[in-house]
C-alpha cells in the first residue's frame, strides 16, 4: 500500500490557496525528487473567494465591484472549469502527483473523482460522475472537478465540494445573465445544485467533510494517508507564486479581451458551451477570445485567436482562418458553424464600437446561461467546476 501525504489547512486567501496547490504540484515534475509520495490537500478558503477557471474571462464571470464591496478575494485557478464561490462552506480538494503514463485526462479525472464519491458514500450520500467535470447527487451537482498537467509531467486534480452554499450571496458576485432580474433565481439554482447540508438535513461546514474525504480517498485509491504539512521549500515556492503569479493582474486578467467595440456570440460544442468574444478597432479585429469552462484548452484555440488579431473584419477571411486552424475538429463543430459564430460577434462589434460590456461566457457553476441572444442550454451542457 502506497503512503501519501495528507495536508490540511483552513482559511486560505485566494492567491495563497491556489499557490499552495501549485507549490505541491511542482514537486512531481521531471527532474524533481523521484521518490516523493503523492499528496492530498484538504482545505478551506477564507470566506469568501470568487475563483474563475483557467480559460475564462475574469470581468465577464465576476462582478468585481460587488467583490470589492463585500470584501471578496478574487483568483484564477490553474485548472479549467467555471466560476465558483469558495469559503468555509466548501471543501477544497487538491491531489498532486506525476502524470500517469498513457492515461487519457478524462480517465484520470474519473479515477480521482472516485475518492470524492467514496468519501460522500461514507456520509450516506450517493454521488456519480456526470459528463466532463461534475459530480451529481439525484441529478443535481454537488461537486466540480478540474485537472491540470504541466509540461514537466506534474499533475493537479482539483475538487470544490459543496458542504453548503449561500445562493443569494453567490448571485451577487458572479455575473449570471438574467439572475439579478429573476425572482426565481434562487429556486433555479436549487434545481441544479445540491449540498451536503441539504442531503443530510443539517448544517455542515467544509472542514467537517475532511475525515470522510480522507477515508474515501484511502479506500478508492488503495493508499495510506500520513499527516504532513508544507515543507520549507514548498512554503518558499508558495510565497513566490503568490507574488509572481496568483496575486498579479497579469495572471488574473490573462484571458480578458482588449477593449474597443466589443461583442460576443454563443456556440454549443462537444466541449460544452463556448463564448466567442471579438473586439474591433476600425475595420480590423483587434482582439479575439474563445472562452469557456474547458478542462484543457483545445490546442488550436490560441493559434486561431492569434491569427484573428488585426486581420480584416471580413467574413471570408475569418472562414479561411478557421479552416486552417483545425479548431472545428477539436470543438466538434463544423468549420462553417465556428466561423459564423466569430463573424456574428464581429459584425455586432462593428455596429457598436463603444459597447459597454459583452455578454458573459457560460460557465458559472450554479446557473444556466439566460442570454437573450441564445436559447437556454440543456442541463447536461451546463458544466463547470
Amino acid at each position: 500500500m502506497s503512503a501519501w501525504r495528507l495536508i490540511c489547512d483552513e482559511g486560505a486567501s485566494a492567491a495563497e490557496g491556489l499557490a499552495a496547490d501549485e507549490a505541491l504540484m511542482l514537486r512531481y515534475g521531471r527532474g524533481e525528487q523521484p521518490e516523493s509520495p503523492a499528496a492530498l490537500r484538504l482545505y478551506t478558503y477564507r470566506s469568501h473567494c470568487a475563483l474563475v477557471g483557467r480559460y475564462q474571462s475574469l470581468e465577464d464571470e465576476v462582478d468585481l465591484d460587488a467583490c470589492r464591496e463585500l470584501g471578496f478575494d478574487v483568483g484564477r485557478r490553474p485548472t479549467g472549469g467555471g466560476a465558483i464561490v469558495m469559503g468555509a462552506g466548501q471543501l477544497g480538494v487538491a491531489l498532486t502527483t506525476r502524470v500517469p503514463a498513457q492515461e487519457p485526462p478524462r480517465e484520470v479525472l474519473r479515477r480521482y473523482a472516485d475518492g470524492v464519491i467514496a468519501g460522500l458514500a461514507r456520509l450516506g450520500i450517493e454521488a456519480s460522475f456526470r459528463s466532463k467535470n461534475d459530480l451529481e447527487c439525484g441529478g443535481r451537482k454537488i461537486a466540480g472537478l478540474g485537472l491540470h498537467r504541466d509540461d514537466r509531467g506534474a499533475l493537479l486534480f482539483h475538487t470544490s465540494l459543496l458542504a453548503d452554499l449561500d445562493v443569494p450571496l453567490m448571485l451577487r458576485v458572479l455575473r449570471i445573465p438574467g439572475a439579478k432580474l429573476s425572482d426565481k433565481a434562487v429556486a433555479r439554482v436549487s434545481e441544479r445544485v445540491t449540498t451536503v447540508s441539504a442531503q443530510l438535513g443539517r448544517p455542515v461546514s467544509g472542514a467537517e467533510l475532511r475525515p470522510a474525504l480522507r477515508d474515501g480517498f484511502a479506500e478508492a485509491l488503495g493508499i495510506e494517508l500520513v499527516d504532513s504539512e508544507l515543507d520549507s521549500a514548498e512554503l518558499q515556492r508558495r510565497d513566490e507564486l503568490v507574488r509572481t503569479c496568483y496575486a498579479s493582474e497579469r495572471w488574473l486578467r490573462q484571458r480578458s479581451p482588449l477593449r474597443d467595440g466589443r461583442a460576443s456570440a454563443l456556440l454549443k460544442t462537444r466541449e460544452g458551451l463556448v463564448r466567442v468574444y471579438v473586439g474591433v478597432h476600425g475595420d480590423a479585429i483587434k482582439s479575439a477570445l474563445i472562452a469557456g469552462d474547458f478542462n484543457v484548452l483545445p490546442p488550436g484555440i490560441t493559434g486561431l485567436e492569434a491569427s484573428l488579431r488585426w486581420c480584416a473584419a471580413d467574413r471570408e477571411r475569418i472562414a479561411a482562418l478557421v479552416a486552417q486552424s483545425g479548431c472545428d475538429e477539436q470543438l466538434g463543430v463544423p468549420a462553417g458553424t465556428l466561423a459564423d459564430a466569430i463573424w456574428e460577434a464581429t459584425g455586432t462589434a462593428l455596429q457598436r464600437e463603444h459597447a459597454a460590456h459583452p455578454a458573459r461566457a457560460e460557465g458559472s457553476c450554479y446557473f444556466p446561461d439566460d442570454d437573450g441572444a441564445a436559447s437556454e442550454p440543456a442541463p447536461d451542457l451546463v458544466e463547470a467546476q
